[in-house]
């Protein structure tokens, strides 16, 4: 295994009925900032909830974070929060808007053109504090520094991570996840799904615990996510879904382990380009790269069958397709479709896609061999 360091400060609050614990979370004297998306939480509950815990605060609200959050709009939050002399930020709702309130908080303070935060090394020296309320669970955003801010003008979308930006706290109550619609639902676990394969399809470097901890994961989203989608009065569905997403991306799998991320990286630029759900270009791109790259994941692809799925018979290679099959299976079962095609995308797509992703400084992959090329026999795979 490979030496790490792991730190994460998040603290969070679990369970039926905790938003109001943020009343005594936030410092006293601030005035707060909350955002949010396209009012869902003004519909299910959650505002409510919220303004009654920030009661004795002065508040402000900044609204229309959209899925994907783009720039243009973010832009107007740092003017507002500016203008407003805001003290804490707070975001409410899926890992879009938390994103969002990321992005605004690590650009109050940065004197540059705030687009350098995604597309240049910029170590930032400040950030305005920030706690979060989680109404969908996929991105883990609630338990990370990360972020992912899009630009429309340029078809660009692009990420930065900093200790700054970790939320002071989270809250997460899986009982606003009733009023979620399918979509949302199926997007949520597709996304946790990749972040975990993402870390854990690469080669084994001797950390049975995280091997176990991701497999744990894995199973979980597939036993909870049809029965929440069947029941969405299923408390423990939707709290063993919601935990999935927080553990998937809080650090935790990913310290002395090898990560991969060429699905995201491809996923990315398809949403940039043609505006698709962030969860369903995983889900068309995931199923291309493990079968591209099903020799130089064979061992942990044959474990990943055998743990995951249960696949234990049958020559070496049979195992690593049927595992790669039962992985897509599990995406239409959800209801998801995994093709290029199914989302009118047109094959000039992929030579946009292989021209950008080639001004990257380094390949992609655990291993650094998906360049140019194999991003374009990848992508062809999934027409």
């Amino acid at each position: 295994m490979y030496n790490f360091k792991f730190h994460n400060p998040v603290k969070i609050f679990f369970g039926k009925g905790e938003i109001e614990k943020i009343t005594n979370e936030i410092p006293v004297g601030l005035k707060v900032m909350v955002f949010y998306g396209g009012g869902s939480i003004k519909r299910n509950g959650v505002y409510e909830q919220v303004m009654a815990a920030l009661k004795d605060f002065e508040v402000v609200e900044f609204g229309g974070i959209e899925p994907n959050p783009q720039y243009d709009t973010l832009r107007k939050g740092i003017e507002m929060v500016r203008q407003e002399k805001v003290g804490f930020l707070l975001g409410v709702g899926g890992g879009s808007v938390l994103d969002g309130t990321k992005f605004i908080a690590a650009a109050y303070y940065y004197d540059g053109d705030p687009w350098d935060i995604v597309t240049k090394d910029v170590t930032l020296k400040k950030a305005i504090p920030l706690g979060t309320v989680l109404t969908l669970p996929a991105t883990g955003s609630e338990m990370n520094g990360g972020a992912v801010i899009s630009r429309a003008s340029t078809r660009e979308k692009r990420s930065f991570s900093s200790p700054l930006t970790l939320p002071r706290f989270s809250v997460l109550d899986p009982s606003v996840m009733h009023s979620l619609p399918d979509r949302q639902i199926q997007n949520g676990i597709i996304d946790t799904f990749v972040h975990v394969t993402e870390q854990y399809l690469t080669y084994p470097v001797g950390f049975q615990l995280q091997e176990r901890f991701a497999e744990g994961i894995l199973i979980t989203l597939i036993e909870q996510g049809p029965k929440f989608l069947a029941d969405k009065n299923n408390y423990n569905a939707a709290a063993n879904i919601m935990w999935s997403a927080t553990m998937a991306l809080c650090g935790l799998i990913s310290t002395g382990v090898p990560g991969d991320w060429a699905t995201h990286n491809i996923g990315n630029e398809l949403t940039a380009y043609h505006n698709i759900d962030h969860a369903r270009t995983l889900a068309i791109v995931l199923p291309g790269v493990l079968q591209h790259q099903k020799e130089m994941k064979k061992e942990r692809l044959l474990q990943y069958g055998e743990h995951v799925w249960g696949i234990l018979t049958g020559r070496e290679e049979d195992r690593i397709c049927a595992a790669i099959w039962k992985t897509e299976a599990f995406f239409h079962f959800l209801g998801v479709p995994t093709h290029l095609r199914d989302y009118n995308v047109p094959e000039s797509t992929i030579g946009l896609i292989k021209n950008r992703l080639a001004k990257l400084p380094n390949k992609l992959g655990e291993n650094q061999d998906i360049g140019p090329e194999e991003i374009e026999e990848i992508l062809r795979l999934r027409m």
